[in-house]
């Protein structure tokens, strides 16, 4: 039977990688790879993304010409990297994929963009974390299929110019704010991915049972859907988890009820908080009244570094409206009361918060 959700255990030690975290480990790389969609109708969700994508790609194979440069920006989990693929797909082109923080050297930005096929796709994933050497070189080969090669040091150093095949260059980056100027202005198409709403995850969560070979029911898709924090990528991961419980406690159908209580054993509640979360908000309304505390006092009690507050817990905390970041410090909203189960004190949480601190 579900616990209620003021009664989680909140004592058990975090785990190494967040069931509910957007990144994606290992085994979420190898699952996706067999689940991702491989054209633009198969794909689910970003509906104003697809559309304008659509359109330039079909625009670009009746010119016969190579796509103009993409960049996709959004959460991680959104499906940027399946874009890339499709982009690629569609074009009938091949794919070369790598990351920003692999590109350490200009040399090393080199040695790739040489060595591309004519139409080819070069899907550069964190390109806001790329060296700077590299990103200057980056400008003249998106803009002019070009790069000069340094061949020799000091004075007698010497640029060779390198002419390269047409390429499309799709970038993808979690942190849009971080691209200089003149990288995003070289960009054609700039598509930002939303999160999705609960109706999408259900298609993507019945899309991935089937390739999966898992009987879900609509309920059971449902309530793993709102759990899932508007991210395709902890669906699919919260699926497998549940899977694993319906086929080793129950008949292998996933059920309302069968998802709810698996969902209870991996400390996933109904909003999709995991253990940090909640300990998070419990700290914050139980030891200081609701805030405003400040974000290392609250670190300090929750027995987490500074940064795993700041960077793994608080973002979805204040995008479902249970937390706000104020001047003062951090501050419960009364949704967070209500998740939680609990009253807020008389005369204001903050008050109350406060003088508790400080003894008045």
């Amino acid at each position: 039977m579900l616990p209620p959700q003021n009664e989680w255990d909140d004592t058990a030690p975090e785990t190494e990688e967040r069931l509910v975290g957007a990144d994606a480990d290992g085994e979420d790389q190898a699952v996706e790879a067999a689940l991702r969609p491989k054209d633009l109708d198969e794909f689910v969700g970003q509906e104003k993304v697809r559309l304008q994508l659509d359109l330039v790609l079909r625009a670009a194979r009746q010119r016969g010409a190579t796509a103009d440069h993409v960049l996709l920006s959004g959460a991680p989990g959104l499906g940027k990297t399946t874009l890339s693929m499709i982009i690629a797909a569609e074009m009938g082109a091949p794919i070369r994929i790598t990351s920003g923080p692999a590109i350490q050297h200009a040399g090393d930005l080199a040695a790739i963009l040489s060595s591309l096929q004519d139409g080819e796709v070069l899907f550069l994933d964190e390109i806001h974390r790329m060296s700077r050497p590299a990103e200057e070189m980056l400008y003249m080969a998106m803009e002019d299929f070009r790069v000069d090669v340094i061949v020799g040091k000091g004075p007698g150093a010497t640029a060779i110019p390198l002419e390269l095949p047409p390429f499309t260059l799709v970038g993808a980056t979690t942190r849009a704010g971080l691209l200089p100027p003149p990288l995003r202005d070289r960009f054609g198409f700039t598509g930002h991915m939303e999160f999705y709403e609960p109706a999408e995850l259900e298609r993507v969560i019945h899309r991935s049972a089937r390739l999966l070979d898992v009987e879900i029911g609509d309920d059971g898709a449902a309530e793993i859907a709102g759990r899932s924090r508007g991210t395709p990528r902890i669906a699919n991961r919260l699926l497998r988890r549940v899977r694993d419980y319906a086929q080793v406690e129950a008949d292998g159908v996933i059920t309302r009820e069968i998802a709810r209580t698996a969902l209870a054993v991996y400390e996933v509640d109904a909003r999709g908080l995991d253990r940090l979360d909640r300990a998070v908000l419990q700290a914050l309304l139980k030891l200081f009244g609701g805030g405003p505390v400040g974000l290392s006092t609250l670190a300090v009690a929750v027995g987490e570094e500074r940064e795993t507050v700041e960077e793994v817990a608080e973002p979805f905390l204040v995008r479902e409206g249970l937390l706000a970041r104020t001047p003062r410090g951090r501050v419960a909203t009364p949704a967070a009361w209500a998740h939680l189960g609990l009253v807020p004190p008389q005369g204001g949480a903050a008050g109350k918060g406060q003088a508790g601190l400080f003894g008045a």
